[in-house]
């Protein structure tokens, strides 16, 4: 992905709080997402932040009456009420309505007001229609930790180092931050039990992950090579993938997650394009002890420039914090750069057999888990398996959720000379069971 005038760390905006220090959304940002002012019969359309603003695609008017033909085909796209048709056009489309949107947006622009919805008054809908879900399985020390758990001698699994691997999720249950849902209900199994027993989760847990958007499909039958993986990526979000470890537990054997992770997913409402990533881009590293990637996984960029540097936060804020207006405290910090897999071998291995992908699709990264204990992207490992509870600085204590947690997880990326671009907030709230 190639810098251009978008990316210059000196652009500023007329849109003022897009210039404060420490925003997620400068004009080298300019994300995406699909919203409706708050509490309207309005239909949903799609939006850009700026600042703490939204640009209404549907209310541009004729802002783009003299860019060029794919911009303003572009733009029109861009003003559904999923961003599908959008992402189906391409990266030319994308790239060109990104240029359009940063050039309305500079502070030697003139002001369009009339344009701007504040994200405080808007409400956000998941945006794109999900066809399909796969859960990945990519930070090599999330899969350590937690097979130490279950598999002392053997932590890893042979075929980890060599394919990524992933389950098929359940996309009616995506939702988008804000989300409360009910404790989910599943079979058990504790170690005193000899029989399972239909019961509530009570060792419920998040996963930090990162979604990736597709854009472009392939046919079926028709593979995605992995250098050209990219050009069919829209962009990445936020991805809460919850998991009730106990029915987990009991039910994995031998094909894996099932009830256990498909009652709720919650992802953020903006979608960051890789063109806005270009700068923030990390070297992809392999040991050279472990098995190097087979050739339909191997491509020039990977080594200098297949990583992603963004930092991943998870914060829990519980029933008496809110009630006593304390601030959520920080569970974890960790950086989707220590991922064992790229997101383009995600994709090409997705599609090696043949698969079809379909714009909208979304892939889940996995847990995100660094190589130091308080990057563990879950609670899980942060307790050890339940074994060590977690004291918050409330004097609270944590082995798993409990109901009325606020479970929030932020990201942003960051570079020296250059400004911070953020992927705002996933927030979601675990109720008690029905």
């Amino acid at each position: 992905m190639q810098l251009n005038d978008t990316h210059e760390p000196a652009l500023t905006s007329w849109v003022p709080s897009a210039n404060a220090a420490g925003t997620d959304f400068p004009i080298q940002n300019l994300p995406f997402c699909v919203f409706r002012p708050r509490a309207s019969n309005q239909a949903y359309r799609a939006g850009v932040a700026i600042g703490d603003q939204i640009v209404d695609m549907a209310a541009l008017g004729n802002a783009f009456d003299d860019a060029g033909d794919a911009t303003r085909a572009a733009a029109q796209l861009a003003r559904q009420d999923t961003l599908n048709a959008l992402m189906r056009a391409g990266p030319q489309a994308w790239s060109a309505l990104r240029l359009a949107l940063s050039r309305l947006l500079r502070s030697d622009a003139p002001p369009r007001p009339g344009i701007l919805v504040p994200q405080s008054n808007a409400e956000f809908a998941v945006p794109a229609q999900i066809g399909d879900y796969t859960d990945f399985y990519t930070s090599i020390y999330h899969a350590t930790a937690v097979g130490k758990l279950f598999r002392p001698d053997q932590p890893l699994l042979p075929n980890y180092k060599w394919v990524p691997i992933g389950y098929h999720g359940r996309s009616s249950t995506i939702g988008i931050s804000g989300d409360r849902f009910h404790r989910p209900l599943g079979q058990v199994r504790g170690p005193a039990d000899t029989e399972p027993r239909l019961a509530p989760s009570v060792r419920l847990d998040y996963e930090m992950e990162v979604g990736i958007f597709i854009g472009g499909g392939n046919v079926q039958g028709e593979a995605i090579p992995v250098a050209d993986a990219e050009q069919h990526i829209f962009g990445l979000c936020l991805l809460n993938d919850w998991s009730a470890r106990d029915l987990q537990a009991w039910e994995y054997q031998p094909l894996g997650p099932f009830l256990s992770k498909n009652f709720a997913t919650t992802i953020s409402p903006w979608i960051v394009t890789l063109e806005a990533l270009a700068p923030y881009r990390s070297a992809w590293t392999r040991d050279a002890a472990d098995p190097q990637p087979l050739p339909y996984l191997d491509y020039p960029a990977l080594r200098d420039t297949g990583g992603f540097d963004v930092a991943l936060e998870v914060l829990i804020e519980t029933n008496t914090m809110r009630r006593e207006s304390q601030s959520p405290a920080r569970l974890s910090l960790s950086n989707f750069r220590h991922s064992y897999w790229s997101v383009a071998q995600l994709l090409a291995h997705h599609t090696v057999n043949g698969c079809a992908m379909r714009a909208g699709d979304l892939l889940g990264s996995g847990t995100q888990s660094g190589p130091d204990a308080v990057e563990a992207g879950s609670l899980l490992e942060l307790t050890a398996g339940g074994k060590a509870p977690l004291t918050l600085p409330n004097g609270e204590q944590r082995v798993f959720i409990e109901d009325g947690d606020r479970i929030v997880m932020r990201g942003w990326a960051s570079a020296p000379g250059r400004p911070r671009i953020g992927f705002g907030e996933v927030s979601g709230t675990v109720l008690p069971a029905r």
